[in-house]
C-alpha cells in the first residue's frame, strides 16, 4: 500500500488537532482564579514538554492558586488567573492596587520549580462576567485559527493560548518559524487587541 503524500499527512494532521482543539475548548471552565490546565488531558500526548514536567506545572498552578487564595486581601481585591509552562509562570488578571500585585508575583516565584514570573496583572477593577465570557470565546476562536497555520508538524495544541480583557498570550515549546506563523494567525483573530509572546524556542528539526 502506497504510503501518504506529505500534503495528505498534514491534512489529516491539522483534522485530528481541530477536533482535539474543539473538545478541549468544549471541556474549558472558568472561575476566579483561573488555571492554565489541572488534568493531563489528551493535548499531552503531542506536548513538547517531557511527562514529568507537564506534571510539574500542573503542580505549580495549583501551589500558586493556593498561595493567592490563603491572602485575604488578594481574595477580595484581586482576581488573578495563574498559568505555568515549562516552569515559566503567567500572571494575568487585575489587582485593585500595584502592591498586590506585587505581593501575588513574589508569593508565586517563592514556589518550589518556578524558573521565571511572568507578572501582566493590570491594576485597576476586576473585569465584568461578560468580559470573561469574552475573553473565554477568544481563546477558542484563537485556537481554532491555530489549526490553519501551514507549517509541517506544526501542532496547534502545543501552543497554550491564555486572554485576559482581549490581551492574548501564546505560550510553547516551538522554533521560531512556528511562533511567528502562529503569532501572525492570532493577531488577525476579531477581538484580538495585542498578543503577546512568551514562547521558548527550540532548534529546528527537533
Amino acid at each position: 500500500m502506497p504510503s501518504r503524500s506529505t500534503p495528505e499527512r498534514a491534512r489529516t494532521r491539522r483534522a485530528a488537532t481541530l477536533a482535539l482543539v474543539l473538545a478541549s475548548s468544549l471541556l474549558g471552565g472558568c472561575g476566579a482564579l483561573v488555571v492554565g490546565g489541572i488534568t493531563v488531558g489528551a493535548a499531552a500526548l503531542y506536548d513538547r514538554r517531557p511527562y514529568y514536567v507537564v506534571i510539574d506545572d500542573q503542580q505549580i498552578e495549583m501551589n500558586a492558586i493556593s498561595a493567592i487564595q490563603q491572602d485575604r486581601e488578594l481574595q477580595d481585591h484581586a482576581r488573578i488567573s495563574v498559568t505555568s509552562y515549562n516552569y515559566t509562570v503567567l500572571l494575568t488578571g487585575q489587582a485593585e492596587r500595584a502592591e498586590l500585585a506585587q505581593r501575588a508575583a513574589d508569593k508565586v516565584r517563592r514556589l518550589a520549580k518556578v524558573q521565571r514570573v511572568v507578572d501582566e496583572i493590570t491594576i485597576g477593577p476586576r473585569v465584568s462576567l461578560a468580559r470573561k465570557s469574552e475573553d473565554a470565546y477568544l481563546t477558542s476562536r484563537v485556537k481554532l485559527a491555530l489549526t490553519k497555520v501551514d507549517l509541517e508538524d506544526f501542532d496547534a495544541t502545543r501552543v497554550k493560548v491564555i486572554s485576559e480583557d482581549g490581551v492574548v498570550y501564546l505560550m510553547g515549546l516551538v522554533s521560531p518559524a512556528e511562533a511567528d506563523a502562529a503569532t501572525e494567525k492570532a493577531r488577525y483573530v476579531r477581538g484580538v487587541k495585542r498578543v503577546v509572546k512568551l514562547f521558548e524556542y527550540r532548534p529546528t528539526g527537533n
